[in-house]
């Protein structure tokens, strides 16, 4: 590794950063939106493999097998230095450094974690994997080469190119830590509208799938309007990276959608037309303890627009065109109003439960408060004729999830109950013969994949007894 446990320690850092305590947090867009990281808290060594739908873009995460590969939780490390560095540009400070010098302390305070020993040692491991693990994308990989030179090209990096700590010697006490971020990394945070303010709640987020889950919020919802944004189970699983099979996952966000506590987002299910769920995600400030407004927004290197295909205003409209008649905002630049964000006077008190269509338009509920779960049921109608999909219940997406979980753990295995089923409708057979050749039967043909493994070996018994059930009289 990169680390080296002592060095002599200076006079003074060339750089003290400020502690976060009031600093707007900032993540790269990138990181958000694909999937670079292990969801896990246990040590991951699988790589991920990630290509873009439309077959554009590719990622590659390996592992260093003594450390793991780098985890969700070590990103709030990644987080703290890009909020570092956009702050530094804010300020209008030139030639912002790739290498960092930080107290551990602050680093440990600003990402929500005790300040304890044990909370050291942690600090140091999660350094050791962001410095061990190995990525490898197209995505920028043609920065600043000329549109000339470009070709086919890949990158290779880290997230740190290693870290140093300062020790006092006579102490034995860390007087402060020098991060070497990659260039992948700085560029991306230094880029024009390279990263995304967040809510400070999201450090308080325990589940590594939930935190996942609001960095695509936050990355695809954040400005998509009142609608929000709506992406499907599969397309969401290949995003997230995760180990683990499909039926599992959509479980887990089955779960999340009903539980609908994530800070700052509102979540509920519509049905697409291929049978499969879409979650939408609908940008609510406040919710949760997400902030009223996200610190900063379309100021300095916060949020810039996002791209049209990203979900923002079709046609490439102008901010500055877009006028909010009807609105008590007098005296408001657009530069301080998230456009499509619901503000606190305009949330609803009660949570509203996964399954419930969205909210109809802010000026339609301005007009007519005491119509606004009518018109909303109506609106959401309305959008959801245009998408081709409809809202459904989680609860019951979820009872069928636990069903196909539970046929897919008895899988290549007999139950009880279909012991005792046969033994009385198929009496005289050696059931585990059968069931030994029934496996052989399945191996023999890709195409036989039972989407019930019990209901699909009773049924072949059966056919089975009804064609051979004569010799057993012999």
């Amino acid at each position: 590794m990169s680390r080296i446990p002592r060095e002599p320690v200076p006079d003074q850092f060339n750089l003290f950063l400020p502690y976060l305590s009031d600093m707007p947090l900032r993540d790269q867009r990138e990181m958000m939106e694909r999937p670079f990281f292990s969801l896990a808290k246990s040590k991951r060594v699988k790589p991920i493999d990630y290509t873009s739908p439309d077959g554009k873009l590719w990622v590659h995460v390996s592992a260093n097998p003594d450390y793991g590969m780098a985890t969700i939780w070590d990103a709030d490390i990644l987080i703290y230095c890009a909020s570092q560095l956009a702050d530094l540009a804010r300020r209008g400070i030139n030639d912002v450094p790739r290498k960092l010098h930080i107290m551990p302390y602050d680093l440990l305070r600003a990402i929500g974690r005790p300040t304890t020993g044990r909370a050291y040692e942690l600090l140091g491991q999660a350094l050791d994997r962001l410095v061990a693990t190995t990525i490898k994308t197209n995505i920028r990989a043609d920065a600043g080469v000329p549109a000339s030179a470009r070709g086919r090209r890949e990158a290779t990096f880290s997230w740190l190119d290693g870290w140093t700590q300062l020790v006092d010697e006579k102490t034995e006490r860390s007087r402060g830590m020098t991060l070497e971020l990659s260039s992948w990394f700085w560029e991306g945070v230094m880029m024009k509208g390279g990263v995304l303010s967040i809510d400070r709640a999201y450090f308080a987020i325990t589940g590594g799938r939930e935190r996942w889950l609001y960095r695509v919020a936050r990355k695809h919802a954040g400005g998509a309007g009142e609608g929000g944004f709506a992406i499907s189970m599969p397309t969401l699983f290949e995003k997230s990276g995760a180990e683990g099979q499909y039926r599992r996952f959509k479980f887990e966000m089955l779960k999340l959608a009903e539980k609908n506590a994530l800070p700052g987002y509102d979540l509920s299910l519509e049905q697409a037309k291929d049978g499969e769920p879409k979650l939408r995600m609908i940008r609510v400030d406040g919710k949760d303890g997400a902030e009223c407004t996200l610190s900063g927004e379309a100021r300095g290197m916060a949020d810039m627009p996002e791209q049209p295909e990203q979900g923002t205003l079709p046609g490439g409209v102008s901010l500055a065109d877009v006028s909010l008649p009807g609105s008590s905002l007098t005296g408001v630049s657009l530069a301080d109003v998230s456009l499509g964000k619901r503000s606190e006077p305009e949330r609803h008190t009660a949570k509203r439960i996964a399954g419930n269509p969205p909210p109809a338009n802010r000026r339609a509920a301005a007009k007519a408060p005491q119509e606004e779960n009518e018109a909303g049921q109506s609106g959401a109608r309305d959008q959801v004729q245009e998408r081709g999909s409809r809202t459904i219940d989680a609860s019951k997406l979820i009872r069928s999830t636990i069903a196909g979980l539970s046929d897919n753990a008895t899988r290549g295995m007999m139950t009880e109950e279909t012991i005792a089923h046969l033994r009385e409708k198929c009496p005289g057979w050696d059931l585990y013969a059968l069931h030994a050749e029934f496996e052989r039967w399945v191996a023999a043909d890709p195409q036989r994949t039972p989407a019930n493994w019990q209901k699909a070996y009773i049924g072949w018994v059966t056919r089975h007894h009804e064609k051979h059930g004569h010799e057993l009289r012999r």
